[in-house]
């Protein structure tokens, strides 16, 4: 029996030196930093009062409407996709503070351009700037991108575009950072 049991336990040590290494156990996933929920919902409302007291210069681009075709969702919008939905914040912000950061870049480099230069916003820079270090999430200090330079007539008419879809984005945007600070 003693025998038996020997080759056996050689059989079961040779059987286990032939098999593969299990594989080494996967780190433990980081767990998600929130943001400062509070000091988000604080500077949004601050964004969209700045923006409130932004005047234009030319009246007439006030009531203007154009129709544009956007495929590619540029500006960036925050969509249901994104997941921005209260239950979800919860859990899962990734998305959310991804389509979030990608905007604020967005806006923040449209602000710093030339169609800007003429009526300049430092605050409505400097508040955007805070906020984007609060979503920055461990990504760094976002580089500049410049728009492509526009023709100094359509200038006022891209300000009043930009300032239109930051106004709709900044009021989103608080109803987002208003549910999750609470």
């Amino acid at each position: 029996m003693a025998p038996l049991r020997h080759l056996r336990l050689r059989l079961c040590l040779l059987l286990a030196a032939l098999l593969p290494l299990p594989a080494a156990p996967a780190p433990a996933a980081l767990p998600l930093r929130h943001p400062d929920w509070a000091a988000c919902r604080i500077l949004s409302r601050e964004l969209s009062r700045l923006l409130t007291t932004v005047k234009e210069p030319h009246s007439a681009l006030d009531g203007m409407q154009l129709l544009e075709e956007d495929s590619q969702n540029w500006p960036p919008r925050i969509r249901c996709s994104d997941a921005c939905d209260p239950l979800t914040l919860e859990t899962n912000h990734t998305r959310c503070l991804h389509r979030i950061r990608q905007a604020l870049q967005h806006y923040r480099d449209l602000l710093g351009s030339e169609i800007f230069r003429d009526q300049p916003q430092p605050q409505l820079e400097s508040t955007m700037e805070q906020l984007l270090r609060h979503v920055q999430e461990g990504h760094g200090h976002p580089p500049r991108h410049p728009p492509v330079p526009t023709a100094l007539w359509a200038q006022p008419l891209q300000r009043h575009l930009a300032l239109k879809r930051l106004r709709s984005f900044a009021a989103v945007m608080g109803r987002v950072f208003n549910h999750s600070a609470r």
